[in-house]
């Protein structure tokens, strides 16, 4: 099988390292021109380490500064992506935050910041990318980075897994809504990956192993693992999936909740 996706223009939100340096890469690799989204001057070595990649796949990466929590940045991204690629055919919703503290003692500001980034930002975002999709009239893809914890508990905290619980309707919602209109919506749930988010596995090697052994696959994920889902479900080949959740987790859910 052959995955081609020659033509298409690619938005990848949190693109700066991690599962969605590693998303933007994959789907420059599969032929499409990415948008690389970075929240702040402090990730901007890390988007042209992305930019990079894409260019020695032979595509075009534009680079574009937008914080997640600020909508008149998110509507100035999307604006950016039109006017330099002419349009929109992919969004990844892969920006996200874990949240400080646990239980019912989370501070509000913590429970707004992570529900800013997690939930209302890829809800804006779909909404400036499906307005450009029905312009077009092709179409269009849209996958969310949710997580194992839109459906387990624990792992980040209440707004954690409350953000990636809400994601995870939100995608069944307007997928409902926009099947009719070949534009498909879809969640990419990630186990256990070695990125910054997972740092103490990714340095401690003993803690790295104790946590392998709680995973059917016997080994954590890496970013390629999560690219190579998106752009298989991002795909043609994918054309008749839409309103799912794809857990790329070595089967760590199939013990849940033992887990």
């Amino acid at each position: 099988m052959n995955i081609r996706l020659d033509g298409k223009v690619a938005l990848v939100t949190g693109a700066s390292a991690g599962i969605g340096q590693g998303v933007a890469i994959g789907l420059a690799e599969a032929g499409a021109d990415v948008v690389v989204n970075y929240r702040a001057d402090s990730s901007l070595e890390g988007a042209e380490v992305t930019r990079a990649g894409i260019e020695a796949a032979g595509r075009r990466a534009v680079l574009v500064k937008a914080d997640m929590t600020d909508p008149a940045a998110i509507e100035e991204m999307f604006a950016a992506t039109f006017r330099e690629l002419g349009g929109i055919d992919i969004l990844v919703n892969n920006a996200g935050v874990g949240g400080k503290g646990s239980g019912i003692d989370q501070p509000a500001e913590v429970w707004n910041h992570v529900l800013a980034v997690n939930l209302t930002a890829p809800f804006l975002c779909t909404q400036h990318a499906v307005g450009q999709m029905r312009k077009q009239g092709r179409g269009g893809r849209i996958v969310n980075i949710t997580s194992v914890h839109e459906e387990a508990p624990g792992g980040g905290g209440p707004a954690y897994t409350a953000s990636k619980g809400g994601l995870r309707n939100l995608t069944r919602s307007l997928a409902l809504e926009l099947a009719p209109e070949n534009i498909r919506i879809l969640n990419v749930a990630p186990g256990m990956i070695l990125t910054k988010m997972n740092a103490e596995a990714s340095n401690d090697e003993q803690v790295l192993r104790e946590a392998e052994q709680q995973i059917p696959a016997r080994r954590a994920g890496l970013p390629v693992d999560i690219a190579n889902t998106v752009v298989f479900m991002v795909s043609d080949q994918a054309s008749y999936v839409t309103g799912s959740t794809v857990f790329v987790d070595g089967g760590w859910m199939l013990e849940w909740p033992s887990v």
